[in-house]
């Protein structure tokens, strides 16, 4: 079995198992934390405008679930938006797109500078998405399944006019809607890109097109997921759905068939790309050179593919 690109989260038997969320505060309305204090006793730091600094890469599906809530909700002015630049070398994620190659805000230029201010034993992957409170450098979560709850939840007094309720009062049905997706889609592209034995790829690949079938099946009567409303598990299922053609399907060898050879699932990716704050912060070619370019286990020549044709989502 040829070792892994990320041996620490690779099992005995070649299966790619995703390392848990270092930080894990949460931004609340209930925190009982004074401005500018930092997190109460529950760990729950308080909601104000303008302190927190939201990291994320564009290539990253994680990161722009986060990207596409906070436009969503209009809460641009309220937390403020850091890039990295797509290439991560041996060093992690690097503010490479700003001047000086250092974050402005932060004044860092590798977002593990921060990892290791909060906890300087930290040791394993420096991922994204991240909030960072800018009054004191810490990380202050890199929950990436609560940031997106949150920004819903908690920053309500900050939203636009008009803002979507992307969680909808009863949760049950979204809830084990967006288990089925992270296990076997979000998370199984990677399981299936990852693995390192034929046995735990094709369990992965198995599921993940099982997962597609069923979801196929769900949108032949409905606009989206949970019927006419967009929701949360839309925008969890959009950041996989987009970067389908562009990586997973070659590069993760996820090639059952492409996302267009689904008539339900592409017509449901193109609606939503189409969408204010979906299509707007896709950016295909970040996402193909993070992904061709960093992978060196499985795209050790590093060339990066010109296609697909990005038109096609809104020809």
């Amino acid at each position: 079995m040829t070792p892994g690109q990320f041996v620490q989260e690779t099992s005995s038997a070649g299966e790619w198992k995703r390392q848990g969320n270092r930080f894990t505060g949460r931004i609340t309305r209930d925190s009982t934390s004074a401005p500018g204090e930092g997190p109460d006793d529950q760990g729950r730091w308080p909601v104000e405008p303008g302190r927190y600094r939201l990291v994320v890469s564009l290539a990253c599906p994680w990161a722009h679930r986060s990207v596409i809530a906070r436009r969503l909700l209009g809460l641009e002015d309220a937390i403020s938006l850091a890039i990295v630049d797509p290439i991560r070398d041996e060093r992690g994620w690097r503010f490479t797109l700003d001047p000086d190659d250092t974050d402005p805000v932060l004044g860092i230029k590798f977002l593990s500078e921060a990892y290791r201010r909060t906890d300087p034993t930290y040791d394993g992957r420096v991922t994204v998405p991240a909030i960072v409170d800018t009054l004191s450098g810490d990380v202050v979560t890199n929950d990436y399944p609560q940031i997106t709850l949150d920004l819903s939840t908690e920053w309500t007094d900050f939203h636009k006019p008009g803002a979507p309720q992307l969680i909808p009062p009863d949760r049950a049905e979204m809830d084990v809607l967006i288990d089925e997706i992270y296990r076997d889609v979000n998370n199984g592209v990677y399981r299936c890109g990852f693995a390192t034995s034929q046995e735990a790829y094709e369990e992965a690949y198995d599921a993940l097109f099982a997962r597609l079938d069923v979801l196929e099946e769900r949108l032949a009567d409905r606009e989206y997921l949970l019927g006419d409303t967009l929701r949360e598990v839309d925008i969890r299922l959009f950041t996989t759905l987009v970067r389908f053609d562009a990586v997973y399907h070659g590069h993760f060898k996820c090639n059952r068939q492409k996302l267009t050879e689904f008539p339900n699932l592409w017509a449901y990716a193109r609606r939503l790309y189409q969408l204010p704050g979906f299509g707007e912060t896709v950016d295909f070619d970040q996402i193909k050179r993070h992904y061709y370019v960093t992978h060196t286990n499985i795209n050790p020549t590093g060339i990066v593919p010109k296609g697909p044709d990005p038109r096609v989502w809104i020809s």
